[in-house]
């Protein structure tokens, strides 16, 4: 977590700590360090972030439950890595970039524990079969279990996928998708633009196997539903269980699972990765969630003993807190005091901000500099030729 995620930090802090430590600090060189990271399993640092939001997941009071039920957020985005030709073999870059000029891109789906943040599964890909978000999320479903409700965006907007959810007993709540007409005239009306609707299976995909489709149903059940400016399509087709008002005040709570990614990407520091060959990339991308998840896992914590719902405390400072705390071992003999560790996380309270609207662009200006527009070492040939070009006097 810390900023500078090279290897000689790590080194030098461990050096640091033993000495403070009283220990024999020993040498500086990072050689020992980068061969034991190289061996480290992959599965092994998966496994374990995995089954900390397994941990998570199984503990959870009912008071932090909707309606009783485990609600998981399931979204998509994307981190780039080094330019070196590993990353761009197996996570290339994007199509519209010239070649030697774009950095290695790679798409994660993740499904997110709604009550305490905790992301208890993800994937991660780029191109070809089986990598867009929709396929990434196929390596998903096991994370669903019967009662379950999963909350999304219209991007996974798929008769497929309900159909899939339904099977496994899971109710499934997202914004429809533009490019399907909603007409609340037709099917069993149930109030004001709310109505149960069926929709008949599509033509197979060209990923499908023939055996697999003739396994779905031939049309299935939903009910969609005007909240505001959005069309909601669920599989909550009781309108006492659940009114028109509790969908759309669970899907507003979708915006969550923003926060959580840009915790995950930037407060934590994963939007880019470091490393320089894939294997080493998705070694690093699981440690960043082992470490997101065992974050989340104090701030659990801290919300029991406060009494407050964990989505109340604020993950940033939670950080900052862990990372002042985690120095306190090499500085003070005392016994850990994790009580007051709890406290301290539970003071700040994240600030409630309905309808919060805010413009997409950044006030800072970026620095005089050009992009560059072709591949560095042809760059730095042209500048070993013909010098750097002069900078146009204001």
């Amino acid at each position: 977590m810390s900023a500078d995620g090279s290897c000689q930090n790590a080194v030098n802090e461990a050096i640091v700590a033993r000495l403070l430590a009283g220990m024999n600090p020993g040498s500086v060189n990072n050689s020992g360090y980068c061969q034991a990271r190289q061996r480290l399993p992959q599965e092994m640092v998966s496994t374990l972030a995995r089954q900390s939001g397994a941990l998570l997941g199984e503990q959870i009071p009912q008071a932090w439950l909707w309606q009783g039920r485990h609600v998981k957020l399931v979204d998509s985005t994307s981190v780039s890595k080094p330019d070196t030709a590993e990353n761009q073999a197996r996570f290339p870059q994007h199509g519209q970039q010239e070649p030697g000029i774009g950095f290695p891109l790679a798409r994660l789906v993740g499904v997110i524990a709604l009550s305490n943040g905790v992301v208890l599964d993800a994937a991660i890909g780029y191109q070809g079969k089986g990598t867009g978000e929709y396929g990434l999320f196929r390596k998903l479903k096991e994370c669903f279990v019967e009662g379950d409700v999963m909350l999304a965006d219209s991007y996974f907007y798929s008769y497929f996928l309900i159909a899939d959810m339904l099977r496994r007993g899971v109710d499934v709540l997202f914004e429809q998708h533009g490019a399907r007409i909603t007409d609340f005239h037709r099917g069993e009306q149930l109030g004001a633009r709310d109505h149960l609707a069926w929709w008949s299976k599509p033509a197979r995909p060209a990923w499908m196997r023939v055996e697999e489709y003739r396994g779905y149903p031939d049309e299935i059940k939903v009910r969609e539903v005007k909240v505001g400016k959005k069309v909601l399509v669920s599989t909550f087709l009781s309108p006492r269980k659940t009114p028109k008002a509790a969908r759309g005040e669970l899907f507003w709570q979708r915006w969550n699972v923003e926060l959580d990614l840009r915790n995950i990407k930037t407060t934590t520091g994963m939007e880019t990765l470091s490393c320089k060959t894939p294997q080493i990339c998705e070694k690093e991308f699981w440690a960043y969630l082992l470490a997101y998840n065992l974050i989340r896992l104090l701030m659990a914590e801290a919300a029991l003993q406060a009494a407050v719902l964990p989505r109340q405390l604020s993950f940033k400072h939670t950080l900052q807190i862990w990372v002042a705390w985690s120095q306190r071992q090499f500085l003070s003999a005392a016994d850990e005091d994790t009580a007051t560790l709890l406290v301290l996380i539970a003071q700040i309270r994240v600030a409630d901000r309905p309808g919060r609207i805010e413009p997409q662009a950044v006030k800072r200006r970026p620095k005089p500099y050009s992009r560059l527009d072709r591949p560095r070492q042809q760059a730095q040939m042209e500048i070993e030729k013909y010098r750097h070009a002069k900078k146009l006097r204001a």
